[in-house]
């Protein structure tokens, strides 16, 4: 399927090619879905020059984690059925915001792998080995499939969420959320191509 909004190419305006330098490294090419909203050019510099989007994507204002920022953003990509995000994302920054391989790849999965840490099994843990996710992870993971699939969230997954995190970080949360809900409408407006870049080996 070819792009519906083709992304600008080569020779970039000089304000265009000083915004890519500060989200890609050199010799990559700027991501598709970034030359797809560049060509309202005068937005995508206020993006970038406000802070919203940056070399590791929108609203990364250091508040929250590396990794929970980043399997937020990867659960949404697929509770949005976001395809193209989730694999810019996990090519280029997962592994390096502290996702493993097992954890990247259960994002994916329509009921995720559960905690399931008994009181008995926490002391066991260390040998045994953890599951995949934290207990805060999970009911994080969980807000995400209820804000984007259902838009509701029950009772008892806020006091869930409440058990791990504060009012100001829920809403951080949500706010990230609903950020890549609307990049998941952008990837079907403008129908990017996938980006041409390999996943990196994360950890085990």
């Amino acid at each position: 399927m070819s792009s519906r909004i083709a992304p600008v190419a080569p020779p970039y305006s000089p304000a265009l090619a000083e915004r890519f330098a500060r989200l890609v490294p050199p010799g990559k090419t700027p991501p598709a879905i970034f030359r797809a909203v560049a060509r309202n050019e005068s937005l995508f510099l206020h993006m970038v020059d406000s802070g919203w989007l940056g070399p590791t994507g929108l609203l990364d204002r250091r508040v929250l984690s590396a990794r929970l920022r980043e399997l937020l953003i990867l659960r949404t990509c697929v509770a949005a059925g976001n395809d193209y995000e989730w694999h810019l994302h996990v090519n280029t920054i997962s592994a390096r915001m502290g996702l493993t391989d097992a954890q990247i790849d259960d994002t994916r999965s329509a009921v995720l792998e559960a905690p399931a840490w008994s009181a008995d099994e926490r002391a066991g843990a260390a040998l045994a080995g953890s599951p995949l996710w934290s207990e805060a992870e999970y009911a994080a993971l969980a807000l995400v499939d209820a804000l984007v699939k259902r838009l509701d969230v029950g009772d008892a997954l806020y006091a869930r969420l409440r058990s791990h995190y504060d009012e100001a970080t829920l809403i951080e949360m949500t706010q990230l959320i609903g950020l890549y809900t609307g990049v998941a409408m952008q990837v079907v407006m403008a129908r990017p191509e996938r980006d041409a870049y390999e996943r990196p080996t994360a950890k085990v």
